[in-house]
């Protein structure tokens, strides 16, 4: 699957992507050069895990993109993030997953 095209809805801050149809969000509040992803909605109709991946992936590259620190408060993001070293850097100085 190709990086998923993705939106910043500052108005509902809100990251968004239109997939096979449907509308995923990841949820964001930002604070100074941080990020926090606190929530992620995925439609049932695109549950599988590597949708969800794809989207989350497409977040954080466009977040490191803009040298932006990633704090994820959403379980599902966390759990991507631990097993994904590569993003590791973006985490703020003292935050461990």
């Amino acid at each position: 699957m190709n990086e998923v095209e993705i939106t910043d809805n500052s108005f509902l801050r809100q990251f968004e992507a239109r997939i096979n149809g449907h509308l995923a969000k990841i949820e964001y509040a930002s604070q100074e050069r941080k990020v926090f992803l606190t929530k992620l909605h995925i439609p049932e109709e695109l549950q599988e895990i590597e949708i969800q991946e794809e989207f989350i992936r497409s977040v954080l590259n466009h977040l490191q993109e803009q040298n932006l620190r990633v704090v994820p408060t959403s379980p599902e993001i966390a759990s991507f993030l631990k097993k994904n070293r590569q993003y590791h850097e973006m985490l703020p100085v003292g935050i461990r997953i």
